[in-house]
């Protein structure tokens, strides 16, 4: 089946929405009192649920057995099990497992080196998918880093779709808005297996880079910078299809301390891990505003110095953006994160710029 007629039939079965506007929900979020039914599916219509582990040998598992299919969430069994009962309450949903993650960066390149441990994956994949009622997968590599892989991974691709055809089950991936990355993989032959690549357009600053900087751009002023849009210019450049295309959102901040700005420096970080969840900003006492230049919001002072992340309005307008370059829609991680308050919601923000002429 074609790109084009996979499109269709997606677009068949979610027919009251004309972009996507997907959600991770990380299944340790759990432990913190959240859960899928807390979400707003009026505004939602994927939801990748993150994460399910692999094994060097190929094999596909739960990756937390009791969070996934045995806590009370919901009323029911465990967060898949909620959203199995949400599918049915919201027939426009579709629900794919997120497959990998930060602790999997070494084992996938062992994985999709051979042919045999590919087809374990697929086969595992498959199965757990039809055992939970599931629409399709999500290989969130993270990343491929030599040539190797990118070859290894259109091999992944490749086998996945022999056992999870294309006009059954989603197959989606998440790549980095970063050219070195990029460049490894065959993006016109990865067009061919995915229905959407789910690209990273965050994380572009932080605790491992020497200045501060807007962890989320949609621009740059500096061409040696990362940025969405330069991440979404080079896929289309390789022939990968904008309506493939899921643009990244943050549901959280990055703290730069001692620093008012991009391009600073700073001298360590506040929140957690450098992080301040979006329902949380902006911090007591600081003033909230928009760089126009690069598209970000900001808030300085108080514990977390200079913080960069996404508002509603710059949502508003990387959901402009979106329908400017014909991509697919948006994708945010993660939606637990997000303001519970509708006017604040990034998630809601979206959907609506989204819909919205």
């Amino acid at each position: 089946m074609s790109a084009v007629s996979r499109k269709s039939r997606m677009a068949t079965s979610v027919a009251r929405v004309m972009y996507t506007n997907a959600v991770y929900f990380p299944s340790s979020r759990i432990y913190q009192g959240d859960s899928p039914g807390m979400l707003n599916y009026g505004c939602i219509n994927h939801v990748y649920y993150a994460y399910a582990s692999v094994t060097a040998d190929g094999s596909v598992f739960l990756g937390d057995e009791w969070a996934d299919a045995r806590a009370p969430v919901d009323g029911v069994q465990g967060g898949l099990g909620s959203l199995m009962h949400l599918k049915q309450r919201h027939p426009h949903l579709q629900v794919v497992l997120s497959i990998g993650g930060s602790t999997a960066s070494e084992v996938f390149p062992i994985v999709a080196s051979s042919t045999l441990l590919r087809d374990n994956f697929a086969r595992s994949a498959l199965g757990l998918v039809e055992a939970s009622g599931l629409d399709g997968i999500d290989i969130a590599w993270e990343f491929p880093s030599e040539a190797k892989h990118g070859h290894d991974f259109l091999a992944l691709l490749a086998a996945v779709r022999i056992h999870l055809p294309d006009d059954r089950f989603i197959l989606t991936a998440v790549l980095p808005a970063a050219k070195e990355v990029l460049d490894l993989i065959d993006l016109k032959t990865a067009a061919e297996y995915l229905d959407y690549i789910n690209l990273v357009a965050y994380d572009f600053f932080g605790t491992w880079t020497s200045k501060s900087g807007h962890h989320a751009q949609l621009y740059t002023m500096n061409k040696d910078e990362p940025s969405a849009s330069s991440g979404v210019a080079h896929l289309m450049a390789q022939g990968f299809p904008p309506k493939s295309i899921l643009l990244g959102i943050p549901t959280y901040g990055r703290s730069f301390l001692k620093a008012n700005g991009p391009g600073q420096d700073f001298n360590g970080v506040g929140g957690q891990d450098g992080t301040f969840e979006y329902s949380e900003l902006p911090r007591k006492g600081c003033k909230e505003i928009v760089d126009r230049r690069y598209i970000a919001a900001q808030c300085v002072g108080g514990d977390g110095g200079f913080v960069t992340y996404d508002n509603p309005e710059t949502v508003k307008v990387k959901a402009e953006f979106c329908k400017q370059k014909g991509l697919g829609g948006l994708f945010y991680w993660n939606g637990p994160a997000d303001s519970r308050d509708q006017a604040r919601s990034l998630i809601a923000a979206g959907f609506r710029a989204l819909h919205t002429s």
